[in-house]
């Protein structure tokens, strides 16, 4: 059930992550992944990743157009690929769907199967349950994936911090052998010391970090395996990361966040901004 208990919402308060196991049903987990095989069967590869170099000005230059390709990506349905999987001619080495590291940015405003997922009464009453008011919360997609120790509000950055939540959903199995989740407990109290800011105009980045990250102490992180259709509800200051995947098994997830609008001022420096065509969609529609 989506309603939490007094235990469990204490739990995430404490935490900063909660694992809700058995949230989605397989045949739900099995709907998004067939749709993904779809999505991916079509997909044509970036014109940025067919770019021909030889330069150290060509490797810029395409640096810069994957900038951009990731900049504007946030209303639209966008591919990134694994290092190493592309030839200089935008040709496969391995087998495609082997290939992409992340679709996004709005799989959950242009795709029916996933945006009905995001949208579901159970994902509404849980934010509503563990918000502990009647805001009116939007759906955030997912910033760019990293397997280094983050904090997402590091990339979503809202006055006041502590209103933005990821939902990490378990699409299969995740394990230590494949690349689960790791948390630091505890560790969503802090508050911040990293941004990613978008740069100003004619950097030769399109955007930038600010402030430093700082090193943690890698035995402070615990794993947090979680079985197919499982969720995670993580806070947007807890440091969390994911190991390399170190089997021959897919660890596929769909991940969105959301964030209470009420009272909230959305940076402009984000990376991520709202456009005319795609304004943040509300939660309860």
């Amino acid at each position: 059930a989506a309603q939490l208990s007094p235990a469990r919402l204490k739990s995430f308060r404490q935490d900063g992550f909660l694992v809700l196991e058995h949230f989605f049903t397989p045949e739900e987990c099995d709907s998004m992944r067939k749709q993904i095989q779809g999505i991916i069967a079509e997909m044509e590869v970036p014109l940025h990743c067919r770019t021909e170099f030889s330069t150290k000005e060509g490797e810029q230059l395409q640096a810069q157009g994957s900038s951009d390709y990731f900049l504007t990506s946030g209303d639209k349905i966008r591919f990134f690929f694994e290092k190493g999987v592309l030839d200089e001619r935008g040709n496969f080495l391995i087998p495609k769907e082997r290939s992409v590291s992340k679709i996004g940015h709005a799989l959950h405003a242009h795709d029916p199967i996933f945006k009905q997922i995001t949208h579901s009464p159970k994902v509404q009453c849980l934010f509503l349950t563990v918000l502990g008011s009647r805001g009116f919360p939007s759906p955030q997609p997912a910033p760019l994936a990293t397997v280094t120790p983050h904090q997402d509000a590091t990339f979503l950055h809202t006055e006041p911090l502590g209103r933005v939540m990821g939902f990490w959903i378990a699409l299969e199995d995740a394990t230590q052998e494949n690349g689960c989740l790791w948390f630091i407990p505890g560790s969503h109290t802090n508050g911040i010391t990293r941004r990613m800011v978008r740069a100003a105009s004619g950097a030769s980045t399109c955007v930038e970090f600010v402030g430093s990250e700082p090193t943690y102490d890698d035995s402070q992180f615990i794993p947090v395996p979680i079985s197919k259709g499982g969720l995670i509800l993580i806070h947007g200051e807890v440091v969390h990361k994911s190991e390399l995947n170190s089997s021959e098994l897919s660890r596929h997830v769909f991940t969105f966040h959301i964030m209470e609008a009420k009272d909230t001022s959305w940076s402009k420096d984000n990376w991520l901004q709202p456009t005319p065509e795609l304004p943040f969609p509300l939660l309860y529609t």
